[in-house]
């Protein structure tokens, strides 16, 4: 039986009050349900798996969150208005959830969905429209190579990430301060939202 992950007491012990025990009890009834799930922290939040990611519990300021992982078919044959992938996503007391009984329920029917291999299907994008690089930015690119290799080296969203910022820009002054702030960026291989990465 895989020990409790300390970094799963430490988030539960620094959650607002009134999470504490709903953390707590749904924490409670996953290890009474399956006794070989493993707790661990991912994105900053309490995750517990067996054979897969069963469920999630996020705390915030004003609520809390209990996101089954596999919620999608878990719950498909429940309309909108009663479904509990809905209800589960702001939870501010433990009489927001269900009976234990109903609540173990969906944790037995998350680990078979989980036992047997089932994977939750993948929704279909829209598909983004092909990425136009306007002529003024190109020629600017050109005129620093530094900046044209970098500019080719990065990803599509990091492209249009500066694509959309230069093209958003309503006056021409403003347009031309940041093609030139842009240039200085991409040259130095930084990402348009550099400063806000860690």
């Amino acid at each position: 039986m895989p020990k409790p992950d300390p970094r799963v007491d430490e988030y539960i012990a620094q959650a607002v009050d009134f999470a504490k025990p709903v953390l707590n009890r749904i924490r409670r009834l996953v290890h009474a349900t399956c006794p070989d799930v493993t707790e661990t922290i991912k994105w900053g939040a309490p995750f517990y798996e067996h054979q897969g990611i069963l469920i999630c519990t996020p705390a915030f300021k004003h609520h809390c969150a209990l996101i089954f992982w596999k919620g999608k078919l878990l719950f498909k044959d429940i309309p909108a208005k009663n479904n509990p992938r809905n209800r589960f996503r702001r939870l501010a007391s433990n009489a927001d959830l269900p009976s234990d009984k109903i609540l173990t329920g969906y944790l037995k029917q998350a680990v078979a969905l989980n036992q047997a291999g089932v994977k939750t299907p993948r929704s279909n994008p829209k598909p983004r429209p092909k990425l136009v690089v306007p002529d003024y930015f190109q020629a600017a690119l050109k005129q620093n190579k530094k900046a044209l290799s970098a500019f080719g080296n990065f990803g599509p969203s990091c492209q249009r990430e500066y694509v959309e910022w230069l093209t958003e820009a309503k006056r021409e002054a403003t347009r031309a301060q940041r093609l030139q702030t842009a240039i200085e960026w991409i040259a130095k291989g930084k990402s348009r939202n550099w400063k806000y990465q860690r």
